[in-house]
């Protein structure tokens, strides 16, 4: 009788649906978890293992066996270790079932691969939709399956290639490919700026904008930063620079030049999902584009 009186939208279970790669400044992996309410919708939430760790410590602190705060104490199961950096590590560390790899659907146009961003996405009432263009049936349970014509309420933008949305008392996500948007959710839901790049080559300089799904006020730290560039570029042998207010190359060494660069670059003008901080990649032994004059 106590749980009918509940509200429809007290989450009643969770269960880790999928485990995911968030590429940022970093690269590290998340649980996908899959909520379900008394009244029967479902969200996805987001979580890195260093999460489970934070909680599982706070636990242990209030109610653990040797607690001296509460009259309630219990002996709470003992969590995996972390530190994983792969997907099936990270499923064994947590017991967790195989799951079936997310992919396109059997008619219409061929979708992407899915990338979702580490967010918090919770069930909200629909604002914007989308019309059906082609049928589309879901891989996994985390996947909506609709029919052409049917209306789709969107509820979030996963990336450019994948939407989430509800359609006839149904939530998963689905690819952008297969429906017509009739109302658009608002930009800023979409999660990814762009670090614009400057790459130089013997005398050849070349732009590129890399996406990562990072705030544009977050700092990186050097390493990471080194890292990203080495992958992206796929070469061992760079050097990170950024160009001062007399337009001078200046050589990233530390954290603290990471610092100082972002520090310059916040009074300057900038655009939109756009770090105001630019990157200037040089070889590591080309120590001509510094200027040397007194």
């Amino acid at each position: 009788s106590d749980f009918e009186q509940l509200p429809d939208d007290v989450a009643i279970s969770a269960n880790i649906a999928d485990i995911e790669e968030k590429r940022g400044f970093t690269s590290h992996f998340v649980f996908v978890i899959e909520v379900k309410t008394k009244g029967g919708s479902k969200y996805l939430i987001y979580r890195r293992y260093r999460q489970f760790y934070a909680l599982q410590s706070k636990l242990e602190e209030r109610f653990g066996p040797e607690s001296k705060t509460s009259r309630f104490t219990c002996s709470l199961p003992t969590l995996p270790a972390g530190g994983c950096s792969e997907p099936q590590e990270a499923q064994g560390r947590l017991s967790l079932p195989v799951c079936v790899p997310l992919g396109s659907g059997t008619r219409g146009p061929q979708s992407r691969k899915l990338r979702r961003g580490n967010s918090i996405r919770r069930w909200h009432a629909p604002r914007d939709r989308e019309l059906a263009l082609f049928d589309f049936t879901g891989n996994s349970k985390l996947e909506l399956s609709f029919k052409a014509g049917d209306v789709i309420f969107l509820l979030s933008r996963v990336n450019k290639d994948w939407l989430e949305g509800t359609s006839q008392g149904a939530t998963g996500i689905f690819p952008t490919s297969f429906v017509k948007i009739l109302k658009d959710l608002p930009e800023e839901d979409d999660p990814t700026n762009w670090l614009r790049c400057f790459y130089y080559e013997d005398t050849v300089s070349t732009i590129k904008d890399i996406a990562v799904e990072e705030d544009l006020s977050s700092t990186p730290l050097f390493k990471d930063l080194l890292e990203l560039m080495r992958r992206e570029f796929q070469r061992e042998d760079i050097a990170l620079n950024y160009q001062d207010a007399e337009g001078d190359l200046v050589r990233l060494l530390s954290d603290e030049d990471v610092r100082l660069m972002v520090k310059q670059a916040q009074g300057l003008p900038s655009q939109k999902r756009l770090f105001p901080w630019k990157l200037h990649i040089t070889q590591k032994d080309n120590y001509g584009v510094y200027s040397t004059a007194p």
